[in-house]
């Protein structure tokens, strides 16, 4: 691991692409072996290592030099790989759940199972283009990405207000084109 100087972190900071590049050569596999060690699989730890080195990017501006570089970048590998590992467990839960329920009806074959999976898929999708590009944007960052409020807000340059606001436009679009579909289908 390089050692970063603070003239090379301050200049990464202010959007120097060279100097970002450096922090990321720097740490990417310190972020990676952490990342491993809590998610325990090798798609995983890269999935969380690039989502670090965003989060590093969009938040290295507020590095108050009060700790080591590394020491910050530590704690927001850890964070994002416990936020990814509680995430891809509940996944994990509710997929193991549906396909519990599925086997013990077993009303459902395989097919049927991936039929309505790619259903469900094409339905979102068609639902999501009947929205606003900015409403689509906040929906899709919330409900599909996971993202809290504040980083939407953050992303999307917003106050936070306004994506609540959008937030609330969109779902409430999204469930009445719903209900119109299931109504039309059925």
């Amino acid at each position: 691991m390089e050692n970063i100087s603070d003239e090379m972190i301050a200049r990464a900071a202010q959007g120097d692409q060279a100097a970002f590049e450096a922090v990321y050569r720097s740490f990417s596999k310190f972020v990676y072996n952490v990342a491993w060690r809590i998610v325990h699989a090798h798609e995983d730890a890269e999935e969380v290592t690039q989502e670090v080195f965003l989060t590093i990017y969009r938040k290295l501006s507020s590095f108050k030099f009060q700790s080591t570089l590394k020491t910050w970048i530590y704690r927001v590998t850890i964070n994002a790989a416990l936020n990814y590992s509680k995430k891809l467990s509940k996944t994990k839960n509710k997929t193991t759940e549906y396909n519990e329920q599925i086997h013990c009806a077993g009303i459902l074959g395989e097919a049927q199972v991936r039929a309505d999976k790619e259903h469900n898929k094409k339905l979102v999708e068609e639902l999501l283009k009947t929205l606003t590009p900015d409403q689509r944007a906040c929906i899709v960052l919330r409900n599909i990405e996971g993202l809290s409020y504040q980083e939407i807000a953050e992303a999307l340059g917003l106050n936070i207000n306004t994506v609540r606001s959008r937030l609330s436009r969109g779902r409430e679009a999204l469930l009445q084109l719903r209900k119109e579909v299931i109504k039309n289908e059925v």
